[in-house]
Formats: C-alpha cells, structure tokens, sequence
C-alpha cells in the first residue's frame, strides 16, 4: 500500500502555544493553499480535529472517513497554554521518561502509538493501493516508524525523538 500522510494546514493560533488535541481551526486561505497540492480521488482518512477534517472534506467529500485514532496527542492541562508557562520541571519529568509520562495529565506517548498502530492494522487490512491520510506532525512521525517495523515502544521513542521538522501542509509517502 502507499501510505500519503499530510499533515494539516497552519492552524490559527499564536506561535509557541501548545494545542495538541485542542480543536484549532486553519484559515479558509491555508486550507485552499494546502488542498491545491494535493491528489484528489483517493480513499480519504482524517483526525476529527477541524484543522484536518475542513482540508479533508475540502478534497475528497464523498471517500471520507474520520477516525479518532488519527487525532494529536491530548496534553490535558497543558493545552492552550504557552510553551514557556509550563513548568520547566513537568517538561523535564516528560523528557526523563518519554514513553509513559503523561503530560499535563493527558496521553503518554505510548497511549498515543497504540492508538495509531491500531489504526494503520486496520487500514492494511483494508488492501487499498493508496490512501490519503490528513493528520498531525506526531502522527505522521509514529506511522513512520511503525512503517519500518519497529516494535511498538521502540517506534513510539523514535517518533517521539524525532525532531519536529514537518511543515504545515506537507506530504510524506510510506510506500511498502
């Protein structure tokens, strides 16, 4: 299968303010930006959040489906917050253990390569050629990883120690 992962247009917020799984729309403008480079006809999966599924039903109305799975990490309290207001000790204490710390009392790492890994078996068994996935830059890191057959916590610290360097809007393809 081919696996076209894009992750979603800029959001409307501010620089340096952690949104996670915070229902952040994109602007009308991006959106239409992001879609005009996109193929369009092809089995179409996407995060619940607005700033993928408004990209998501932009290109492919009629072949879409959302699935939870696909949504940010959830940061509970840090949510909405900025960067440099969280605690340097919280920060600290996720870097000291990346897989299982659950930062600001939301997901760990590891809650959210379970949930990932869970949605990519269920899509392979589903046998499409090709497939567009609209998501966010933590979840195109973990398919990624995942897709080089890593094991499940293996895969989780490699996405979460990758370091973040996809753009709005960009496409990465996992090809088997």
């Amino acid at each position: 299968m081919r696996l076209l992962l894009v992750r979603h247009p800029r959001p409307d917020i501010g620089p340096g303010i952690c949104y996670g799984r915070s229902d952040i729309a994109a602007a009308t403008s991006e959106i239409e930006r992001v879609c005009a480079t996109l193929p369009a006809g092809l089995p179409t999966w996407t995060s619940p959040l607005v700033r993928c599924a408004s990209l998501a039903r932009a290109l492919a109305p009629l072949q879409l489906q959302v699935d939870a799975r696909l949504a940010e990490m959830d940061f509970g309290a840090w949510e909405l917050r900025s960067w440099d207001d969280i605690p340097r000790v919280e920060v600290d204490a996720w870097a000291a253990d990346l897989l299982h710390y659950r930062p600001g009392g939301g997901e760990s790492v590891l809650d959210v390569a379970r949930r990932v890994a869970a949605f990519r078996a269920d899509l392979y068994r589903e046998g499409h050629a090709e497939v567009l996935v609209i998501c966010h830059a933590g979840t195109m890191r973990l398919l990624r990883a995942l897709h080089t057959s890593l094991p499940l916590e293996a895969a989780a610290i490699e996405a979460a120690r990758t370091p973040h360097r996809i753009g709005y809007g960009e496409m990465l393809a996992l090809d088997d």
